[in-house]
């Protein structure tokens, strides 16, 4: 078969990775991808929201599914186009992709359907977030209804830090059209963790739970970011708290969509707080996670390709996958100053493939997320999240000790990385070893 990824970071290195590896698998390409993804699959130079180029190639190439990685084209329409030409595709329909386009029609939807999340309002002018968020006090959660590209949320802790969230967005217009509307919501007290599951439409088919770590710095201090890292599985999703995210969340939003006549197909990522009254959502994404989907799919023992198949055919209801039991944990380089201004261009020397002793190591492998080639042909960095780490160990602090191992493996003196990446599994794995005696 020949499939095509559409997407250029770790994300999308990661599913060229594991779909090279498929027996089904002919021929692969990626659009526009990276150098490290030209290691698996033929780089395409087309950006993700050319969608009339996007299908062109697909259907003069023959390409029999598609799979789409980021999530400003699934809002944009491409998978629909490329239904459309006949293509397979991975990934929602525009009208079903709002779950993550617009987060006021994300959560109208919740409120209708009731599947549990933050209370919130929706607001278009200062006046009206100020009345309300003075109104309500801190902390209280400021969101943009558009896509922000993960940088559209404040989690603001005093009333003054929401008041200037919402001044950036609706009066200096810090995120464009995407912060025209706001969602201000109810802070949530609990464990955030992501969960995601393949969907057909009428069926959902559970993948795997993932934490990821938001803050740029250690200890979870500074400004949100696109993700510093994560690990799977979630030690707090528990069976009993996975099965309440299945029957509240999941499949209730399955239902609803298709009750609106706009029924999921793809990806679909639930961001869950566990909270001491249970589960609540508190976002959809309408793809795979990133930095959760690298470490997600180095736990997968089974052949993704057949399941991709299934999603885009209907075909789930009878469908199951099978997960290695260890951790996988993914640590992510990231240009200094990111999330803020970052110099582009700084040079990376990665180590030999073949590792420390000789041979290379199944359990660890850096995904690339945002690199180019420099006009000497050396590698790059060319983006803020740069590098993903990844390694697999029969415990969190394995996976941890051995990520951290290649990483200091690795020569970019521009870099930066949080060293803390699963330190709550950590904490929770120490625990349980050493239990305090009464």
């Amino acid at each position: 078969m020949k499939f095509l990824v559409i997407g250029s970071g770790g994300r999308e290195h990661a599913l060229c990775w594991t779909l090279a590896a498929s027996p089904l698998c002919e021929s692969l390409y990626c659009a526009p991808g990276n150098p490290g993804i030209a290691e698996d699959a033929v780089l395409v130079d087309i950006g993700v929201n050319d969608i009339d180029a996007l299908v062109r190639f697909a259907v003069d190439e023959k390409i029999d599914l598609v799979v789409v990685g980021p999530e400003e084209p699934l809002v944009n329409g491409l998978a629909d186009a490329m239904r459309a030409a006949g293509i397979k595709t991975v990934g929602p329909s525009a009208e079903a992709a709002r779950l993550e386009g617009s987060k006021g029609y994300m959560k109208d939807i919740c409120r209708k359907y009731g599947i549990p999340t933050a209370a919130y309002t929706r607001v278009d002018s200062y006046a009206e977030a100020e009345a309300f968020i003075q109104d309500h006090g801190a902390p209280i959660v400021v969101k943009t209804d558009g896509l922000a590209a993960g940088k559209g949320v404040t989690v603001a802790m005093t009333i003054e830090e929401a008041l200037a969230a919402a001044q950036e967005a609706l009066e200096d217009g810090k995120f464009g059209a995407a912060g025209r509307e706001l969602v201000i919501e109810e802070f949530l007290e609990g464990e955030e963790l992501s969960y995601f599951a393949l969907c057909d439409g009428d069926t959902a088919l559970p993948l795997a739970s993932a934490q990821d770590h938001k803050r740029a710095y250690d200890g979870d201090q500074g400004p949100n970011t696109g993700g510093m890292g994560a690990y799977s599985p979630a030690p707090v999703c528990t069976d009993a708290v996975e099965k309440q995210i299945i029957d509240t969340i999941l499949n209730p939003t399955l239902a609803a969509m298709k009750a609106e006549g706009s029924p999921f197909q793809g990806v679909l990522f639930l961001g869950v707080m566990v909270t001491d009254e249970g589960p609540k959502l508190i976002e959809y994404n309408i793809r795979f996670g990133d930095p959760e989907c690298q470490a997600i799919l180095m736990r997968l023992m089974s052949d993704l390709a057949p399941a991709l198949l299934a999603c885009a055919d209907g075909v789930l209801s009878n469908f199951d996958l099978r997960w290695y039991e260890e951790t996988a944990l993914t640590v992510v380089m990231a240009s200094k100053g990111y999330p803020g201004a970052y110099e582009k261009g700084t040079p990376i020397t990665l180590p030999d493939p073949a590792g420390p002793n000789g041979a290379p190591d199944p359990d660890v492998v850096t995904f690339h997320a945002g690199t180019t080639l420099g006009p000497d042909g050396g590698l790059a960095a060319a983006g803020g999240r740069v590098l993903n780490v990844t390694a697999r160990g029969h415990t969190v602090a394995e996976a941890q000790a051995r990520a951290y191992a290649e990483i200091a493996r690795i020569d970019w003196p521009n870099g930066f990385w949080r060293r803390d990446i699963g330190w709550r599994a950590v904490e929770r794995e120490n625990a349980l070893a050493n239990p305090v005696s009464k």
